[in-house]
């Protein structure tokens, strides 16, 4: 429905089950592919799947976080358009498979991602690094801080739940450049829960502290995940706080050509999605946050979490498909 300047309207409620499937398409496209050992072969199948189904969304879409840029990927590139090209015009962020390692070898945690907000409003992140720091809600605003230690952090944070430093769990990917960050936190006492790929669900996990254990996540990652994390925060509640990272001029001229003029900006949550957004993810492998693929003679089976942050909205799905058994002779 046009709005008073013409224009159409973001109507998350009726695009959001439409963002479920996109989601769903691209986690079954990649169910043949588990544990396979081709990660190459399940993006793509996941990368097909899930832009012949944004395609048929009444939208006038732009990928905004994609698979790179346009001379680095064939589709779902950054500036692609997509959808039917009626409709509202919107931003999407994605990540046709959150894991492509995890689903390789068959390990948890490997999802399928997809958000999507009005033009405009998610931050347009180069792919660089990003240095990381989320909590989920219930706290005081800025109860932490990317100015603050690892140490002092989880203090903050201890003194916030009142409970001992002991009783806070951090998320961390497991990489060489947070050696020296893990060593500072585990002599706070904090438990580290360590993930080898996949920190969106790594960000994910700090919204369901009571199911993951999860209290804060930290360390550095991609910033296109990062938009896809705050997007998701920003549905579940929490604090997310991100800053660019570059390690050379290259990489600083990425950020100048997605538009980003002060490099040193910490960006909040809010900063990186600025309006209302609608998010979907759906499991591929086992994880903390959802089921995976589940096979079975007759029909695949795939779980969905899907929110809006209009109304703080999260629904698990469970989407039962049938699949087609091969013939038998006689």
């Amino acid at each position: 429905m046009p709005n008073k300047n013409n224009d159409i309207v973001f109507h998350d409620r009726m695009l959001s089950l439409g963002l479920a499937r996109v989601s769903e398409a691209a986690a079954m496209a990649s169910a043949k592919l588990i544990g396979r050992g081709d990660e190459k072969a399940a993006d793509q199948a996941a990368v097909n799947a899930m832009r012949d189904q944004l395609n048929l969304l009444d939208i006038k879409g732009v990928v905004v976080i994609g698979e790179g840029e346009r001379d680095e990927a064939p589709m779902l590139y950054i500036g692609e358009e997509v959808g039917s090209g009626n409709g509202p015009e919107v931003d999407i962020a994605l990540d046709p498979l959150e894991g492509t390692t995890l689903t390789a070898k068959d390990m948890p945690n490997a999802l399928t991602v997809i958000a999507m907000a009005p033009r405009g409003t998610l931050l347009h992140a180069p792919d660089v690094y990003m240095e990381k720091l989320a909590v989920g809600p219930g706290y005081p605003e800025d109860v932490v801080s990317l100015e603050m230690s690892p140490a002092e952090r989880v203090k903050a944070l201890a003194k916030a739940r009142g409970c001992d430093q002991s009783d806070i769990t951090v998320c961390v990917l497991e990489r060489p450049r947070h050696e020296d960050m893990i060593s500072e936190l585990r002599s706070t006492g904090a438990a580290i829960r360590l993930i080898t790929d996949g920190d969106v669900a790594g960000v994910i996990h700090c919204a369901e502290a009571h199911i993951t254990g999860i209290d804060m996540y930290m360390g550095s990652g991609g910033a296109p995940e990062g938009v896809l994390a705050a997007s998701a925060l920003k549905c579940m509640g929490g604090q997310m706080w991100g800053q660019l990272l570059f390690r050379n001029d290259d990489e600083k001229g990425r950020a100048a050509k997605a538009g980003i003029e002060d490099l040193d900006r910490i960006y909040t949550r809010d900063d990186m999605v600025t309006q209302d957004v609608i998010f979907a993810a759906t499991g591929v492998t086992d994880g903390s946050i959802l089921q995976g693929l589940k096979r079975e003679p007759d029909f695949l089976e795939a779980e969905t979490l899907l929110m809006r942050s209009k109304t703080g909205s999260v629904r698990r799905m469970r989407y039962r498909n049938p699949v087609s058994r091969p013939a038998t002779g006689r």
